[in-house]
């Protein structure tokens, strides 16, 4: 029995806090203190809070409920420079998400607090839409719905050029395999699709897709280009107007990574000129989608608010990620997913 800690568990509408809190009882027991706060996402759109990004929340009510906390673990909550400086028990930080963009990490190694995050918890979740966009994309799903809900019968997609294609014959190629991009490559190819794969940092690939060391080269091959990457300073808009030009003329492009990784005025005009055939799309470049935003006027494009990674499996599966590093830090255990393990050598 580990001595009994205080912890603050910092939930919202998606990962609850009750979620959070059952994780952890059933990893450490119910001899430490567990308080909660409840953040108003989604209701209220995430942003930047100071100098962190999508956070919910203000520096205000998570230092009031930091006061004595030694552990916290949260989905959104902002960790702030401000925080870290007003929490001096704090010690460890866990975040729900595939990286702690809502928290300063400069300011919480300073601060000798260690942060640990949660990979892959929506990894299957973002394939298995990945392929239902693809195949709304592809196959006029989203018009033809709109057209019976507006009264007509669009008939039209029986004509040639017109009719959608289907995944089966195709080559798809994904740009980024990681977590995700491994698990849609293997749904491609179950679909009988040639799947190729660009990622200059991974070098196993699962069997029925290839490895291809050229961007370009995968896009001038691919039927179906789908995004995949992290945001770094080396994927940030690296597919603009010059990589969308390589690309196939009647090709799709399909985007549940991040908007930051694609230039959507380049999109636009690849649709708008015929040279794409469709996108198909989770994620922007500002969100929520501006209404102004020229994807709205935009022909062939399917439009989702970036629900990929939202499944109810989510919200629990990062809940146990989460609890089992707070299990492993109480048990004097390595961490395995800590984004400043410079904070444990000493």
């Amino acid at each position: 029995m580990t001595e009994p800690r205080t912890i603050l568990v910092a939930g919202d509408e998606f990962v609850l806090p009750e979620s959070l809190r059952g994780a952890l009882v059933e990893e450490v027991g119910s001899g430490h203190e567990v308080r909660e706060l409840a953040l108003p996402w989604p209701s209220t759109p995430f942003g930047p809070v100071a100098e962190v990004d999508e956070a919910s929340g203000t520096e205000e009510e998570v230092i009031a409920a930091l006061d004595g906390v030694e552990i916290a673990v949260t989905h959104l909550a902002p960790f702030t420079a401000k925080v870290f400086a007003n929490a001096p028990t704090l010690r460890l930080v866990v975040v729900s998400r595939g990286g702690p963009v809502n928290v300063n990490l400069d300011a919480a190694t300073e601060r000798g607090v260690a942060v640990c995050y949660a990979p892959g918890r929506n990894a299957n979740a973002v394939a298995e839409f990945t392929i239902g966009l693809t195949i709304a994309t592809c196959r006029n799903l989203v018009a033809g719905h709109s057209g019976l809900a507006t009264g007509s019968w669009p008939g039209h997609f029986y004509q040639y050029a017109h009719a959608g294609f289907e995944i089966a014959g195709s080559t798809v190629g994904l740009v980024g395999y990681g977590a995700v991009g491994r698990l849609v490559g293997r749904l491609f190819t179950a679909f009988g699709a040639r799947v190729l794969a660009y990622d200059p940092y991974v070098a196993d690939m699962e069997p029925g897709v290839t490895k291809v060391e050229d961007l370009s080269e995968l896009l001038a091959a691919s039927d179906i280009v789908s995004l995949h990457q992290r945001v770094t300073p080396e994927t940030r808009g690296q597919i603009g107007a010059a990589e969308i030009a390589r690309m196939r003329r009647g090709a799709v492009l399909i985007n549940t990574a991040r908007g930051a990784v694609l230039d959507y005025d380049a999109l636009c005009d690849a649709l708008d000129s015929g040279h794409l055939a469709a996108a198909g799309l989770d994620v922007y470049a500002t969100e929520p989608l501006p209404p102004d935003s020229r994807l709205l006027r935009t022909r062939n494009v399917v439009l989702a608010p970036h629900i990929a990674g939202c499944s109810r499996e989510v919200a629990e599966r990062a809940a146990r990620i989460c609890a089992a590093e707070v299990g492993r830090w109480l048990r004097g255990e390595p961490l395995r997913n800590c984004a400043n393990p410079v904070v444990l050598e000493g």
